[in-house]
């Protein structure tokens, strides 16, 4: 064993077992600049399904919606840099419930540390159950969005691969009428030769008349940077 595996043995020795894989650093995305964001701890806080059974308002709160199989499970383990903080289930339309789950995070020199929440709101767009069903997921985030004090930023993830879809303009317009910030975000960009990713990110934010696109993937982490600065700077509405 070499001197670099060395260390790496005897820093997994000294880091406990119930510690191993919360610190990790999230990589800088290609090409962009800007400070390296280190996870110091990701965790799962609990489901709910309507207001009075939301965790209590503490830090300032991100939510993630999109099209059913866009992503948004693998989007939220790549900001933690987990594998599993959030379930990637092979069936649209799994997510059913408001999941929430609490971060801190630090600048890569630890002079900084911060909190956020992430609500993984349920998919939008696809039909995978009863319409009652989908009645009930719509007014689950209608709810949510209304009336949640915390929230600061609404992250809207568009399928890369597929581009905006009307779905998705509904979704944007309807989080502005609401005052909420919307951040857009277009994933799954790895399945586009790097030629045709800017032209898609230019026709993507053309249809959903936004001045700014994220290119983001999960599968070759590039994005990750980008998203974690926008929602470091996102606050929530003055009261």
């Amino acid at each position: 064993m070499g001197a670099a595996g060395r260390r790496q043995a005897f820093d997994r020795r000294r880091v406990a077992p119930e510690r191993r894989g919360f610190l990790a650093r999230v990589r800088r995305a290609p090409r962009r600049s800007g400070a390296d964001v280190i996870v110091l701890s990701a965790e799962f806080v609990k489901s709910a399904t309507q207001p009075s059974e939301y965790p209590a308002p503490g830090a300032r709160e991100v939510a993630f919606c999109g099209r059913s199989n866009v992503g948004k499970s693998s989007c939220l383990n790549a900001l933690a840099a987990r594998k599993s903080l959030a379930r990637v289930s092979r069936t649209p339309g799994r997510t059913r419930l408001i999941n929430f789950f609490d971060l801190r995070v630090a600048d890569d020199r630890r002079t900084r540390e911060d909190e956020v929440r992430f609500a993984d709101l349920p998919g939008y767009g696809f039909a995978s159950g009863p319409k009652s069903e989908t009645k009930q997921w719509q007014q689950m985030i209608e709810a949510y969005l209304t009336g949640r004090e915390p929230l600061a930023a609404l992250v809207v993830l568009v399928d890369g691969d597929l581009g905006a879809q009307p779905s998705d303009i509904e979704m944007v317009r309807w989080g502005e009428s609401l005052g909420r910030k919307v951040i857009t975000v277009a994933t799954k960009l790895d399945k586009l030769s790097r030629s045709r990713r800017k032209q898609q990110i230019d026709k993507i934010a053309g249809r959903l008349a936004v001045p700014e696109v994220i290119a983001f993937s999960a599968k070759e982490r590039f994005g990750v940077e980008d998203l974690w600065r926008a929602l470091l700077v996102s606050q929530p509405q003055s009261s």
